[in-house]
């Protein structure tokens, strides 16, 4: 059992695939691959290595952590253990797809069995009447909907034939890392579930109302971990009912999936735009460019929500939802700057950064991605704290007092800057 994505271990497919036979043992491992540790920010490691952490305690000791490139550790331990197959939760990412294919040439006549996937819809499962892949959320939502989903898999007693790595020679096992900062939330499977159920108890019936207010927080807080898998959106669905802030939920479970499927059919979107007509666009690339990129990242631009929005994402790792819009598009339309210095900079600083739901909600908010009604959506920064953060609380918690000597000026005219904004989507 390969894990990757997956770190838990009820509602694992893959799993229970994996000790099916009458008398099967399972070698659980991770593959630590450098490629992705040098591209990934703290945070993210620290929430990866805190998971693999308690799924080792949960397994007694019998998860076997290897640090290299999966095509040559996966091969090497299926052949050590003279393992029948090789069992994964499908991937579906442009660099998921291609590691996958390596090792599927490195493992010869031994299978890779995909069984499942993290999302309830797999991408390039729903599809309109011709076969082709939806291009708008709303279409796909309904589409989406009718497929439906299984219920949660009942996988937790399969972990009992897991195998001792200790008994296997030149396993090549190595310590899980130390975390390399500390976070703001815990990681792992029962802190995911006791999270969600907190929330299913006291912040699910308000969701719809309440999760634009980002001084009332009343989101899930589930994204870091249905990122890294330790719980399954299949998990999450199995208890909303038809309740209002139950189907708003659902809905953003659906964005997630629609995300990932756009990724899937358009690997291309990842770094560049979507809508290739917006490869012309003209951007800020010179060195005031830069120093005004930094003022954004420090959250010193004399916009409040914007400033309190990108304190929040540097000191916890976390940024309300509503506010990450606001921010990137102030960040595109205002300063004129390309999505993906911002896409990279909070996939740096998150602890859920997610590469479909990050890019893609980026080139939602850049107007460049698969959104109907693109680049004339310019929002107003201090419109939008007056009607979602009213009185102020928000903007105090992450700012302070905005009257103070040390508080800068605006660095630019919002009205000026979406005129401009729009002037360049004209020439376009």
């Amino acid at each position: 059992m390969w894990l990757r994505r997956d770190l838990r271990l009820r509602d694992l497919p893959p799993l229970s695939a994996a000790a099916s036979g009458t008398d099967s043992s399972v070698l659980v491992c991770f593959v630590l691959d450098p490629r992705l540790e040098e591209s990934s920010g703290e945070r993210r490691l620290a929430f990866l290595f805190d998971s693999l952490r308690e799924l080792d305690d949960k397994l007694d000791g019998k998860l076997l952590v290897v640090r290299g490139r999966p095509e040559v550790e996966i091969p090497r331990l299926a052949r050590a253990v003279d393992a029948e197959r090789v069992h994964i939760s499908q991937d579906f990412a442009p660099f998921g797809r291609r590691r996958d294919e390596a090792v599927t040439d490195e493992l010869g006549d031994i299978p890779l069995e995909a069984t499942g996937s993290p999302y309830l819809v797999s991408p390039g499962r729903v599809t309109k009447d011709d076969g082709e892949p939806y291009k708008v959320f709303t279409p796909y939502y309904r589409r989406w909907r009718d497929h439906g989903w299984r219920k949660p898999a009942d996988s937790a007693r399969a972990a009992a034939s897991a195998l001792d790595p200790s008994d296997i020679a030149k396993s090549r096992r190595i310590d899980i890392p130390p975390a390399p900062t500390t976070l703001s939330m815990p990681a792992g499977e029962e802190a995911a579930r006791a999270k969600w159920a907190e929330f299913v108890d006291d912040g699910l019936a308000d969701y719809a109302s309440g999760r634009n207010d980002p001084a009332g927080d009343s989101t899930s807080r589930m994204s870091a971990y249905l990122k890294y898998g330790n719980i399954h959106p299949r998990t999450l669905a199995a208890d909303l009912g038809n309740g209002e802030g139950a189907q708003a939920f659902l809905r953003e479970l659906a964005f997630r999936d629609f995300y990932a499927d756009v990724l899937y059919h358009w690997p291309h979107s990842l770094w560049h735009n979507w809508n290739r007509q917006f490869d012309d666009i003209d951007l800020d690339t010179d060195k005031k460019a830069y120093e005004r990129f930094e003022a954004w990242k420090a959250g010193r631009t004399g916009y409040p929500l914007v400033d309190a929005g990108m304190r929040q994402l540097a000191e916890t790792g976390y940024m309300h939802n509503r506010v990450r819009m606001v921010t990137a598009s102030f960040l595109v339309k205002d300063l004129h700057l390309p999505w993906w210095w911002g896409a990279e900079w909070f996939l740096d600083q998150l602890i859920d950064g997610d590469m479909a739901s990050n890019n893609h909600g980026w080139q939602w908010a850049a107007g460049t991605g698969t959104d109907a009604a693109p680049y004339f959506r310019v929002f107003n920064p201090e419109a939008q704290a007056k009607k979602f953060d009213p009185k102020g609380e928000y903007v105090r918690r992450w700012v302070g007092d905005i009257d103070a000597e040390d508080y800068p000026e605006p660095i630019v005219d919002h009205k000026a800057e979406r005129e401009e904004a729009l002037r360049r989507f004209g020439e376009i």
